[in-house]
């Protein structure tokens, strides 16, 4: 399963966050610096309103979501590339998780202690950014070194990594994360290798105020700090932000349905920002969603973006792969309108694949397959 791990400065809502996005009291969250050192994870259900309509259209008996893992991990601060504060243990970290969720302090609050005694969402972006590309110049440093002789003696792929390295390490120089390298896609599979910290796919998360989350929400660009950090990710990352209140999020983790709608309207907030920072996360690694529906179960699998048919077959189970032979779908937003699976036939809705189809986030499916 890909992990994203929650990675910030020291109190700047991770561990709260974390035990909103799955539920729990399973970080502690506290009023002072490293207040998570080992790392905590978590599954987390993705929201996906299609499994309901579905399974009202199918009568199924239950519905089960698909899921990814978070991991809270331990603040940086800065020298952490040079083992400062936990930093030896915060980039090990974050070289084992496959996407980030950099939360970003956009709120003032005097109870609140800031790691660098001031508030400036710009200035710990930089820190955190600045930390990872350093870690990175040096564990290019050390690649380079170590194919640099098998190149000079005409070795195809070491001559390709020192290359490599060469193109990469100017743009680091010149604090630009590896994932915004111009590559092509032969270096960009290859640089997979090196196991980059900034190569690493991020969303920004905004952690607001319970005052300010409503409009927040609604329009970041009139928020101050908000739309800084909108800005700076757009700029440097070519990344999105999602606005919540970590506190609020907290909160809504006692409630049921009904009393956390009600919450939420109070405040003049659509829907929680947990649940929408889970399917943008998803999005970020790269995984889709395709549904299976029938009268026993309404079920969300994950997929790679890109899958063909027969790899997503093999996600139910491998003789499903093995012996497929083609797949019949439907798209959910047809499904939905037509109300009926018997209406999508009748309507030459529903579509026979084959092998080489690629399959689309929303796909509801039936595989045919002979093993």
């Amino acid at each position: 399963m890909l992990q994203a791990g929650i990675v910030g400065l020291p109190n700047v809502g991770k561990s709260t966050l974390f035990n909103a996005l799955t539920r729990s009291r399973k970080a502690e969250a506290a009023n002072y610096p490293f207040c998570t050192i080992e790392p905590n994870q978590g599954i987390v259900t993705v929201p996906d309103d299609r499994l309901e309509v579905l399974s009202k259209i199918s009568g199924s008996q239950k519905l089960i979501p698909t899921t990814i893992e978070f991991v809270d991990i331990a603040g940086l601060v800065q020298g952490a590339a040079e083992g400062a504060g936990l930093g030896n243990k915060f980039l090990a970290n974050i070289r084992e998780v496959d996407a980030n969720v950099q939360v970003v302090r956009c709120f003032e609050d005097e109870d609140i202690i800031h790691e660098m005694g001031s508030v400036d969402p710009l200035r710990d972006i930089e820190v955190i950014n600045s930390e990872l590309i350093l870690a990175d110049i040096a564990t290019i440093e050390k690649r380079k070194q170590s194919r640099v002789k098998k190149a000079k003696g005409n070795d195809k792929e070491a001559q390709a990594e020192v290359e490599l390295c060469d193109k990469l390490m100017p743009h680091l120089d010149e604090g630009k994360p590896a994932i915004t390298a111009d590559l092509n896609d032969i270096e960009r599979k290859l640089m997979k290798d090196f196991f980059l910290l900034s190569a690493k796919p991020t969303i920004f998360a905004c952690n607001v105020s319970e005052d300010e989350l409503g409009e927040a929400k609604k329009n970041p660009d009139a928020h101050p700090m908000v739309s800084l950090v909108k800005k700076y990710a757009a700029d440097t990352h070519g990344a999105e932000i999602v606005v919540i209140c970590a506190r609020i999020e907290e909160e809504l983790v006692d409630l049921d349905e009904a009393d956390a709608k009600e919450y939420l309207d109070a405040l003049g907030v659509e829907g929680s920002g947990v649940s929408e920072l889970i399917r943008a996360t998803y999005h970020l690694l790269g995984l889709r969603t395709y549904i299976t529906t029938g009268v026993q179960e309404t079920r969300a699998w994950t997929i790679t973006a890109g899958d063909k048919a027969p790899a997503a077959a093999g996600v139910i189970h491998d003789d499903f792969e093995r012996g497929f032979i083609a797949a019949e779908i439907v798209a959910y937003d047809v499904l939905s309108e037509l109300g009926s699976m018997a209406k999508a036939k009748e309507a030459g809705k529903l579509r026979i694949e084959g092998k080489e189809y690629e399959m689309q986030d929303g796909d509801v499916v039936e595989f045919r397959f002979n093993v």
